[in-house]
Parts: structure tokens; C-alpha cells; sequence
């Protein structure tokens, strides 16, 4: 059923209502049909060609038309109906599966379209929820919402790998991956039908397409330094993202270990998450993501004991416990700022944009830096070498964003419009 559209509430209490609660079940559906293939599509692109460049090519070319569908959809996301887009990115993540199991093994000589469909389809989504993520909440329930939806993910990351993992497993590898990513099919088309109960708010203005390249011209704006911390954010989301997954699988060459891995960091990851949602107040941001820094750079040292599986689950363990830490106030300031005053709210959708494509420019970067690398040397030393540079950089993300962090914390307005925007 179509809902009526409305213009954003505004709420002071902290308190989640009926359309955050929605979203969140938008949230959780997409996040469960992806983690149920997603986890381990990696590992089918490794199996059938044993190359970490093709799984590069296909990180890397999903990440480019992430950050297009981004930049282009903004138009329609501002000037249309927001729920559009958000149903069409589902519908083509579930077109993605289809295409894996309509081209089943051949899927590997089309990484290329595998690649663009899947960009297209996150882009299309992440702008639409993020945009309705900003109008459904405010500063005083954001970590709230953070906190929730984090908790979910940590429950989807233990339940739904481990069960793509036995599935896998007990039913055998081709016939496996085909189960789980019919199932992912069917989920995503639930997801379509739940979002009809999200109101699509009221458009306002015209969505102005050259506002990245404004906000990035003018060095007074607050916004250069959180685009710099967010290149960086996405640095290390791309490789690990993808790496960690499949290097479980090597070292243990099982995908029910590769499940239980996803079921023990993601079990320390719900009560972590439900810890600092909780209990993690603005004025403790700064602090907070100082030590989720420092603590998630610490847990790559153990690989240069040697990569193995306990290597392995001490550092997921490590990083599930403090990547919270970061996350949360990265995302919960970002967004703070876009809210901090109407004329910033009247270009949320710009904005979100803006945050994408930074996030998308520092994933790429990351996936060329580690292509580029293992093209050359792919020697034990050289690898976790390169892991702690890419895993290093959400210390360069605090860094551009400890000013923004500590005005928050004094609640100092900050100045976030491009030059000669009145």
C-alpha cells in the first residue's frame, strides 16, 4: 500500500517511533538476504578462479557505479519520490542472484556486469535509507538508532552466515551456493513489500548537481576535513571487507568455519554495539573513537605471526569488540552535521551524496592499493604489510574528525555551507 507523504517530524525524545522501527525492518531484511550470499560470494568468485584479482575487479568496478548511481540518483531522490529508488535498489539486488544462478558457473567470465549491477543496486538503496535514516531521526535518538541497527546487524552476522555455511555444507558446493542465493532472492522481494509502509516525505528544491565539487573548492567548510575521514573509512572497508572472508576460507578451506567465524565475531559484536548505542553520549565521541582506533590497529599485529585461523578470529574477535566504538560516533557526527541547521537539512539529500561518494572514492583507492600490490608480491610479509597501512587509516579518519567531535561535545555550531551559499 502506498503511504501518504509528509514532511519530517521532529522528535526530542530519544525514543524510536513506528517509521524508525520500519526502516530498521528495511534495514534488517536487506542486510540479512545480503549477509546470507554475500558473506561467501567472495568465496565463489575464489573458487572458481583461485585469483584475488578478479575479486578485486569486481569489488572495485561494484565500488565505481556505487559512487555513479549515488551522484545520479540524487536528482531523482530529491526532486521525486525517494521510495522509488529505495524499492529499485532491492529489486536489483535480488536481479543480482538471479543473474548468479541463471549464469552458475560462467558467472566468473561476467565479473564485469556482475560488478555494475551490484554497484547499482547498493548505490540506489544506501542513498534512498540514508536520506529517509536523516528524516526519521534526530540528534537525540540517532546513536539510538545506530546502536539498533548495529545490534541487528550483529544478530543477522551471527545467525545467517553460520546457516549459509551448513547449508553449503551438508548440500554440497554448487547446489548450496544455489540455495542460499534463491533464498537471498526471496528475501529481497520481502524487503520491497515492507518498505511500502515508509511514508516518502515531502521533496524540497532542486537538487543541485555540482554541490561535492563546492563543498571540496571551499577550506572553510567543516565538511573537507569529515570527507577526508570518510575517504579514509571506506580505505579499509573495502579490502577487509572482502579479504578476511575469503582468507578464513583458505586457511581452513571449509565454508561451515568461514560460518562459525562470522557466528563468534558477530556474537561480539551484538553486545558491543548494544553497549556503546547504549551508553556511548555525544560528549564521549572523541574519546570513544580514539580508543575503537587504536584498538583495531592493534588486532592486525597477530598476522605477522602468521595468517591462520586463530590469527584470524583473534582479529575479527578484536575488531567486532571495538569497531562500535568508531563507527558509531563517525556516523552519528556526520549526520549530526547535515541536521545542524534547515538550510543544511534542506540539502540532506546533496550531502548524503557528498558522504557516499567520499566513501566510495576511499574504497576504490583502498582495492587499487591492494590490487596494485599483490600484482607485484604476494609474499606473507608484503600482505600484512599492506593489511596494517589499509587497516591503519581510521587513525587518519579520527584525526580530520577530533575537531568536528569536540565541537560537538561543546555544542559549537560549525560552519558546514560551501562559500556563497546564503
Amino acid at each position: 500500500m502506498f503511504m501518504p507523504k509528509s514532511k519530517p517530524s521532529i522528535r526530542h525524545s530519544g525514543q524510536l517511533d513506528r517509521q524508525t522501527k520500519l526502516l530498521l525492518a528495511v534495514n534488517g531484511l536487506f542486510i540479512t538476504a545480503s549477509a546470507l550470499s554475500g558473506t561467501f560470494f567472495g568465496v565463489y568468485i575464489w573458487k572458481a578462479s583461485h585469483d584475488y584479482i578478479q575479486l578485486g575487479w569486481f569489488t572495485l568496478l561494484t565500488h565505481l557505479f556505487m559512487g555513479i548511481s549515488f551522484w545520479i540518483a540524487g536528482n531523482g531522490v530529491k526532486e521525486g519520490n525517494k521510495m522509488i529508488a529505495m524499492r529499485l535498489g532491492i529489486g536489483l539486488s535480488a536481479a543480482f542472484y538471479a543473474l548468479v544462478l541463471m549464469l552458475g558457473e560462467s558467472a566468473i567470465g561476467y565479473i564485469w556486469l556482475l560488478g555494475i549491477v551490484q554497484g547499482m543496486a547498493t548505490g540506489l538503496f544506501w542513498l534512498a535509507h540514508n536520506v529517509v535514516y536523516f528524516e526519521v531521526t534526530d540528534a537525540d535518538n540517532r546513536d539510538r538508532y545506530n546502536g539498533s541497527a548495529g545490534v541487528i546487524g550483529s544478530l543477522v552476522g551471527m545467525i545467517v552466515p553460520w546457516c549459509s555455511g551448513y547449508l553449503i555444507s551438508i548440500m554440497g558446493g554448487e547446489n548450496g551456493y544455489r540455495a542460499i542465493f534463491m533464498i537471498s532472492f526471496g528475501i529481497f522481494v520481502a524487503g520491497i513489500g515492507v518498505s511500502f509502509f515508509l511514508r516518502n516525505r515531502t521533496p524540497e528544491g532542486q537538487y543541485e548537481w555540482k554541490w561535492p565539487y563546492r563543498l571540496l573548492s571551499d577550506r572553510h567548510t567543516a565538511w573537507r576535513p569529515v570527507l577526508g575521514a570518510l575517504t579514509a573509512q571506506g580505505m579499509r572497508e573495502s579490502v577487509f571487507g572482502v579479504i578476511v572472508g575469503v582468507l578464513v576460507y583458505v586457511q581452513t578451506g571449509s565454508e561451515m568455519k568461514l560460518g562459525n567465524f562470522a557466528l563468534v565475531t558477530s556474537a561480539v559484536g551484538f553486545v558491543s554495539f548494544y553497549a556503546a548505542g547504549r551508553w556511548l553520549k555525544p560528549a564521549w565521541r572523541n574519546r570513544g573513537m580514539g580508543v575503537g582506533v587504536i584498538a583495531m590497529i592493534a588486532f592486525i599485529f597477530p598476522f605477522f605471526l602468521g595468517v591462520s585461523f586463530t590469527t584470524l578470529m583473534v582479529f575479527g574477535v578484536g575488531a567486532a569488540l571495538f569497531f562500535p566504538l568508531y563507527m558509531l560516533p563517525m556516523t552519528s557526527a556526520v549526520f549530526d552535521l547535515i541536521g545542524q541547521d534547515d538550510d543544511s537539512v534542506k540539502r540532506r539529500v546533496e550531502y548524503v551524496v557528498v558522504r557516499e561518494l567520499a566513501l566510495n572514492i576511499g574504497r576504490i583507492v583502498g582495492m587499487a592499493i591492494f590490487m596494485a600490490t599483490i600484482s607485484i608480491s604476494r609474499a606473507p610479509m608484503v600482505m600484512n604489510v599492506l593489511l596494517l597501512v589499509i587497516g591503519s587509516s581510521p587513525l587518519l579518519g579520527w584525526l580530520f574528525m577530533r575537531n568536528l567531535l569536540v565541537s560537538r561535545e561543546g555544542q559549537t555550531k560549525v560552519d558546514v555551507k560551501p562559500k556563497g551559499v546564503v
